[in-house]
């Protein structure tokens, strides 16, 4: 029996139904549920398990009580056919007997801001039953399904931490930069030249360990993992690096086996150009490239704009660099068009071998036509690579006017610097 159905019901009879006829209606739909049917239609229709149950003892005696007979009771039934009651009349709730019960309990639940800031209550799992048992401690009588119905009545439900803090504070041009990077974009979109997102996706043990999310399985057999997630040495970690290719919603991930370095950061701009990018615009002539500030492609990093400088020599392309400001990494359209579409295609999936992890992000795609393409890179890439001020100078790099540190433009070294106009 369809709950929804029930409530419609209800709520189409309610103006025709009094307490009585109303508590034996909701026991006959519980009785034909079966097990657990008072709890359901309590929920779907609002009416107290007490008096569901109630009803169910009418229903198996047949009878029901005593109909009003005096003359003030028929004459105010008349007058108001749904109550059978005196106004006033019936079980008074626990919160009119009791009435600090409701502000005792939000003091325990927000201890911070409704109640004492040094609770102990504050470093505790708030589990129902320990909600309950804390205000019996303040001498009220309670179980925990009251506890329940209360916090429900009081709008609190159950709900994790939610990221949105970007730290004690925000860079003051935060929202111009912003601002500026969009702009970029559709300059770039507008002339059909390429627009990329770039960062790298978390690092990701390689074995039969525990990933987040569920999957669909025979009931009974999930899929067994190790208890502990150390690395395998023979297996390692993966280093998945993401370009995003703005315009036409396409993906493309290098799957670092070695250290995440800005050699390899640039090494994956390089291939995804190579077989990817070159074929979507054979007339391209610059390269804009949105990052985050920090990482392996940092706006302080010297191996980033000497390995940029490298590139753009190599393709002939002038590249524009655009960093997202301090703290913003959340932003980065990378993050929300294609590293959480990659998460949500493996979650419940173990990453066992290279290849699995090639395979669940290649079969990434959405509804709004986002494709991806992976591949394994297995060249070693060394950490603590140095760059002196003298080859840093080499670097054919020009910062733009608004924020030169997160703005700039790498041309290749054969152009004539003049040209540059930004």
């Amino acid at each position: 029996m369809d709950i929804q159905s029930i409530a419609q019901r209800f709520q189409a009879l309610a103006p025709f139904l009094n307490e009585r006829t109303r508590r034996v209606m909701a026991a006959a739909e519980a009785q034909a549920l079966g097990h657990g049917g008072i709890i359901a239609v309590s929920r779907a229709t609002g009416v107290s398990r007490r008096a569901i149950a109630v009803g169910l003892k009418e229903l198996a005696q047949g009878t029901a009580l005593p109909p009003a007979s005096t003359e003030e009771e028929i004459t105010r039934l008349s007058a108001d056919p749904v109550r059978i009651r005196r106004a006033g009349g019936g079980r008074k709730s626990n919160t009119d007997k009791d009435p600090t019960l409701r502000s005792d309990l939000e003091s325990l639940v927000d201890p911070v801001t409704r109640g004492d800031p040094e609770s102990p209550l504050r470093w505790t799992c708030k589990s129902l039953r320990v909600l309950a048992t804390e205000l019996g401690r303040m001498g009220h009588q309670v179980s925990h399904q009251l506890v329940a119905d209360l916090l429900k009545e009081l709008d609190y439900s159950l709900q994790a931490n939610k990221k949105t803090k970007e730290g004690a504070s925000q860079h003051p041009d935060r929202n111009a930069q912003f601002e500026y990077i969009h702009e970029r974009v559709k300059s770039f979109q507008a002339a059909v030249q390429p627009a990329i997102s770039v960062d790298t996706k978390k690092k990701e043990l390689i074995g039969d360990f525990k990933n987040g999310g569920r999957e669909l399985r025979p009931k009974g057999e999930p899929e067994l993992v190790q208890v502990h997630d150390f690395a395998i040495p023979e297996l390692g970690k993966v280093a998945p690096y993401g370009i995003y290719d703005i315009t036409n919603d396409l993906g493309w991930v290098n799957i670092g086996i070695d250290h995440d370095t800005a050699a390899f950061a640039v090494a994956s701009i390089r291939t995804w150009w190579q077989t990817m990018g070159i074929s979507l615009y054979p007339d391209a002539r610059e390269l804009l490239i949105t990052a985050d500030g920090g990482g392996s492609n940092g706006y302080r990093t010297r191996l980033w704009k000497t390995e940029l400088q490298r590139l753009a020599d190599e393709i002939g392309l002038t590249i524009t660099v655009c960093h997202l400001p301090p703290g913003t990494s959340k932003w980065n359209k990378i993050e929300h068009r294609l590293f959480s579409f990659i998460t949500q295609n493996w979650r419940g999936k173990p990453l066992v071998s290279y290849e699995v992890v090639v395979r669940l992000i290649a079969a990434t795609k959405t509804r709004t036509g986002l494709r991806v393409h992976a591949q394994i890179d297995r060249n070693q890439y060394e950490t603590g690579t140095k760059v002196s001020e003298e080859e840093l100078a080499t670097v054919n790099l020009h910062r733009h006017a608004f924020h030169g540190e997160w703005n700039y433009t790498i041309m290749p070294r054969n152009l004539v610097n003049d040209t540059f106009n930004h």
